[in-house]
C-alpha cells in the first residue's frame, strides 16, 4: 500500500469545498487520460477575489486531496494569487506526496489555471498561457 501523510488521509476523507457552484464566474477542467483523474474547478469571483471555490473530482485519494487543499489555498485570494499557487505548494501543504502521485497536483494546478482563464474570457482580460502538461512523460510541455 501507498505510504500516504496523515494531512492527505485527512483531505481524502473529509474533502473540502466539494459540490458545483451554479453559473460560475469560473470553471476549468483537467484530466489525464493515463491513470483516468478527473478535475473540475468552479469559481465564484467578487471584486477579483475569490469569494467561493468548489471541485468535482473522480480519482485517487491523491487527487481528493489535492483538489482539496488546492481550493483551501486559493479560497479568499485575489485572482492574481490563485495564479501563482503551483503544484509544488499543493504537495507541501498535503505534507508530500508520494512521487508517482505528483502529476496529482499538478492536475489541481491546471484545472486552478483555466478556471481562473475562464474567468478572465469572460471577463474580457487576457488569458495567460497555461502550461499543459504532458503526462505521458510526467513533465510540462512548453
Amino acid at each position: 500500500m501507498m505510504n500516504y501523510s496523515d494531512k492527505v488521509m485527512e483531505h481524502f476523507s473529509n474533502p473540502r469545498n466539494v459540490g458545483e457552484i451554479e453559473n460560475p464566474d469560473g470553471l476549468g477542467e483537467a484530466g489525464n487520460p493515463q491513470c483516468g483523474d478527473i478535475m473540475k474547478i468552479y469559481l465564484k469571483v467578487k471584486d477579483n477575489v475569490i469569494e467561493d471555490v468548489k471541485f468535482k473530482t473522480f480519482g485517487c485519494a491523491s487527487a481528493i486531496a489535492s483538489s482539496s487543499m488546492a481550493t483551501e489555498l486559493i479560497k479568499g485570494k485575489t485572482v492574481d494569487e490563485a495564479w501563482e499557487l503551483t503544484n509544488t505548494a499543493v504537495a507541501e501543504a498535503l505534507d508530500g506526496l508520494p512521487p508517482i502521485k505528483m502529476h496529482c497536483s499538478v492536475l489541481a494546478e491546471e484545472a486552478i489555471h483555466k478556471a481562473l482563464n475562464d474567468y478572465r474570457e469572460k471577463q474580457g482580460l487576457d488569458v495567460i498561457p497555461v502550461k499543459e502538461f504532458d503526462h505521458n512523460h510526467d513533465s510540462f510541455a512548453v
